[in-house]
């Protein structure tokens, strides 16, 4: 199959010059198409791994890669456990924090809120809330003061800006000469945070954890403790460990847990995206199969001749799986190069295309983002460029078996 011989007579087929153009046409085109749908595909996975990785680091810039917490009771000796949690090796930052779900109101305007107590200090070690204010500080939450930190969409939908009071409605109860009443506590906004994502900037808010405390009639008492770890992709085993460590009273949550269902969407996502663009590549294969068709036919004199000489059937399939093989090799490798090429400039790209034609792809106040991220996995190029291979092998099996049953004496009868 790999003499010489064929692979001379396949890599001769592929460059000369046909006598039918249509067939050149026809084989030109199959590279072309090969080419653009890696391209199409390289790109798209690319921008897509771009928005998960930017969607991922916004999240847990704000979220821990690892909580443990206590429900039922609170934590009342969360001292020890930190103390405890900041000398295993894994870990990077912990802190105390209080939680709990209450509703904001400012005049008529209500909206449920998660709101979370934190000490500033200490949760610059989980969380990059520092880095996302828009306006104030985080240090302005001072025990006592009864100050809060809202999501921009949040302060928004409220209408308050920083010195504006809000009125915090929690679970809690209180037992007054008129009934049993919600308890409620007025609290002055220090602050406006943005993180580029609903799930917080609508719906977060923060206070400190002493106020946070007082306000749900914990005593010293804390929600959890959330954890930063030396490597976020590990935090499953490595929170496991740590709440083994701990004896295994409190509840584990990690950071794939609680943001599982949103991950998985996006990988199912990726996947039929890719499952779809990659038809593309797969038609533009299997247009091989035509091209290879009509060379068998226009060059079955050809055949009959190297037949005759005492070329095997075997070889005679062999040059055109050379040929087909070698317009699929071509479009997979000028595919792959430009759509790494594309792909990792794509901004620059987008930018020049914006400012050319006055348009704006992505506006920031919708989208949050104002340029295509892109991260191209070399993993999924090397998958690419494979599977665009394959199917090209694959798509000139049929012609170059059809090659090799040709019979020397029908074919040379007309000629």
């Amino acid at each position: 199959m790999f003499h010489p011989i064929p692979l001379f007579i396949g890599l001769r087929y592929t460059r000369a010059k046909r006598r039918n153009h249509f067939i050149s046409f026809i084989s030109g085109t199959s590279m072309v198409g090969i080419t653009l749908g890696i391209i199409a595909l390289i790109v798209v996975l690319s921008v897509m791994n771009g928005f998960h990785k930017e969607i991922q680091h916004r999240i847990l810039s704000m979220a821990s890669h690892a909580t443990l917490s206590d429900p039922y009771a609170g934590m009342a000796n969360w001292q020890e456990v930190l103390a405890q949690v900041r000398a295993h090796a894994d870990v990077v930052g912990a802190a105390p924090f209080v939680e709990v779900q209450g509703m904001l109101v400012n005049g008529a305007a209500v909206s449920g809120a998660l709101i979370r107590g934190i000490i500033p200090t200490e949760e610059d070690q989980v969380a990059e809330l520092r880095a996302q204010m828009v306006s104030g500080s985080i240090d302005e939450l001072v025990a006592g003061e009864f100050r809060i930190i809202l999501g921009r969409d949040l302060a928004d939908y409220l209408g308050v800006a920083v010195g504006d009071k809000v009125t915090v409605v929690s679970p809690q109860v209180s037992s007054t000469p008129v009934g049993i009443m919600p308890r409620l506590k007025r609290f002055t906004v220090s602050g406006v945070f943005s993180v580029g994502m609903a799930d917080y900037d609508r719906n977060a808010a923060y206070i400190q954890m002493d106020d946070a405390a007082k306000l749900l009639n914990l005593g010293t008492a804390v929600s959890g403790v959330r954890l930063k770890l030396t490597d976020m992709w590990e935090a499953p085993r490595l929170a496991r460990e740590i709440a083994y460590d701990l004896g295994g009273t409190y509840r584990l949550l990690d950071w794939t847990q609680v943001h599982s269902n949103f991950f998985s969407a996006l990988a199912m996502e990726k996947r039929m995206m890719s499952i779809i663009l990659f038809l593309i590549v797969a038609v533009a294969a299997f247009n091989i199969v035509s091209t290879l068709v009509m060379v068998v036919t226009d060059k079955q004199a050809d055949i009959a001749v190297l037949r005759t000489l005492g070329l095997s059937p075997a070889r005679v399939m062999a040059v055109f799986v050379v040929q087909g093989t070698a317009i699929g090799v071509i479009g997979t490798l000028l595919g792959m190069t430009l759509g790494v090429v594309l792909a990792l400039n794509v901004e620059a790209v987008v930018g020049a295309i914006e400012q050319t034609f006055g348009i704006h792809f992505l506006d920031p106040t919708i989208y949050y983002i104002s340029a295509l991220p892109s991260d191209v996995h070399w993993l999924d190029v090397l998958w690419i460029g494979g599977g665009a291979f394959v199917m090209s092998v694959l798509a000139t099996l049929y012609p170059a078996w059809r090659a090799a049953q040709t019979q020397p004496a029908e074919a040379l009868r007309y000629e």
